[in-house]
Formats: C-alpha cells, sequence, structure tokens
C-alpha cells in the first residue's frame, strides 16, 4: 500500500471515530510502528491530526467542539485505569457520591463496584450501566433525566431539579479541560450547568483528568482549580502543570499506570 493510501485511510477513521490508536493502525494496516508514526508525523504537518500518546485525534477545534463517548474511549486507556484505581481508593464506605459523565468516570464506576454500600448519583447512562450489571444488591443508583449530550451525560432541566435538594460527600469529575485561569471546563453549556449544581451539592470534590486535558479549554467553566480537593492524574502531566496545579488544588495524587507499582503514586498539595 502507498503511503498516501494509508494516510487517507487513517483520516478516514479520524473523521469517523475522532481518534486512531497505532497498535491498531499497525494491525490494521500491516506496517511497522515506526511507519505508523511517520504517517501520523505527515498529517500532522499538515494540520489533519494531532498526535497524542499512544495515537492521534482530530485537530483541536473551537472551545464548543465535543468529541464522542466512543472517540474518546480509545485514549489515554492504561492512564484512565490508573487514575480510576487511584480514585476508588479515596472512596470510603457507604458514601452518598456523585460521578459525573464522561470516559473516565465510566471506567472509576468499574472499580467501585468492590467499595461497599455505597449510593451513587450520576447523569451518565454508561456509568449507571455500569452498576446495573453488577450483582451487587447494597449500592443505589439514581439516575437523573434530561437531554444526551455526546459524552452520555443527561442534562436539562429535570435532570437540575433532580439534584437540586441533594447533599453528597463526595463528587467524582470529569473534565475535557484543566487550565490555570479557566480552571475545570467543557465544551458543552448544559453539561456545565448540571457539573455546576452537583460540585455545589458536594461537600468535597475529587476530579479526575489525564495528563492531555491540561491546557484544554471549554467554553463553559465547571468550577475553579481551588475548588478541588484532589485532582488525580497521571506521570504524564508535565512538571510545568504540576507546579501549578499543586498551588492551587488540596492535594495532586499522580497514579502510575500498570506496571509502576500500585504503590508509586504521588502525592503533593498546597
Amino acid at each position: 500500500m502507498l503511503a498516501a493510501q494509508r494516510r487517507e485511510l487513517i483520516l478516514e477513521q479520524v473523521r469517523r471515530t475522532g481518534a486512531v490508536r497505532v497498535t491498531d493502525l499497525v494491525e490494521r494496516l500491516g506496517v511497522s510502528d515506526m511507519t505508523v508514526r511517520r504517517d501520523l508525523d505527515a498529517l500532522e504537518s499538515r494540520g489533519e491530526l494531532r498526535k497524542v500518546h499512544g495515537g492521534a485525534v482530530a485537530p483541536a477545534g473551537a472551545s464548543t467542539e465535543e468529541p464522542g463517548f466512543e472517540a474518546k474511549s480509545t485514549l489515554q486507556v492504561a492512564e484512565k485505569h490508573a487514575i480510576a484505581r487511584e480514585v476508588a481508593r479515596l472512596v470510603e464506605p457507604g458514601s452518598a457520591i456523585g460521578l459525573s459523565a464522561g470516559t473516565t468516570p465510566s471506567i472509576i464506576a468499574e472499580y467501585l463496584r468492590d467499595v461497599p454500600g455505597l449510593t451513587v448519583v450520576t447523569n451518565s447512562l454508561r456509568v449507571a450501566d455500569v452498576f446495573h450489571r453488577s450483582a451487587r444488591t447494597d449500592q443505589t443508583v439514581a439516575l437523573t433525566g434530561g437531554f444526551r449530550t455526546p459524552s452520555d451525560a443527561l442534562v436539562g432541566p429535570i435532570a437540575l431539579r433532580s439534584v437540586h435538594d441533594l447533599h453528597l460527600d463526595l463528587l467524582l469529575l470529569g473534565v475535557h479541560g484543566m487550565h490555570e485561569r479557566a480552571g475545570f471546563t467543557t465544551p458543552n453549556l448544559m453539561e456545565a450547568e448540571m457539573n455546576r449544581a452537583l460540585v455545589e451539592a458536594s461537600r468535597s470534590l475529587i476530579v479526575a483528568a489525564d495528563h492531555t486535558k491540561w491546557g484544554t479549554v471549554g467554553i463553559s467553566t465547571m468550577a475553579p482549580l481551588d475548588r478541588c480537593d484532589v485532582l488525580v492524574s497521571d506521570a504524564g502531566l508535565e512538571a510545568a502543570a504540576r507546579e501549578v496545579l499543586a498551588e492551587h488544588v488540596g492535594e495532586l495524587v499522580i497514579a502510575e499506570a500498570a506496571g509502576g507499582g500500585a504503590e508509586d503514586e504521588e502525592r503533593t498539595g498546597r
């Protein structure tokens, strides 16, 4: 297959799903890892995609651009699992918790099935399904209603009313982006409104965000950095970002991906 043909196939998949993984492309195209990476370099130089760790995504667009759940679920998988394991350790048995929508929260839900006595409030169809499929009977999931977003979140007036009188011990929040001045953001205005309501209803806030979220700014802020009690990210988070975050969040936890050792997480805080 000619290089031009390979690159057109890569672009076709990026346009269709929003993201590609190097390992998948090696298998699909029958070429080496280095050949795929050269193709991605060439496509990035033309502005047709953006390289990320382990693959590539569609080029960054406006602050309202929001990839679908399936596209985001292929990115930073190992990092998201490391983050989810660490977040689950921070949740006390018997807590009433909120869990937002997104790919990282849906992975966190898998790990929370081992925490006894939880009451889980979520506006995520994916999160609700995780607990619905669980054999456990001591967990309550209150699924709020409303309109569905690309992240499979339910938002809107009905969802907001259902959160209004809640008092949660803890909110586990996934984010689209985090920035020193903009705080934790999302590209969806209605999802931002819903998440702000969940933040307001919660005594403590844990944000789960892999390193690619740093520097990304969506159109709407859900919470400032200093509202976050614990931020859990991964080892790919650059040193400058760690310094900024450690000054603003209550505690910064760096979770190691599989192979790094479960006890190797790094903690800093203000």
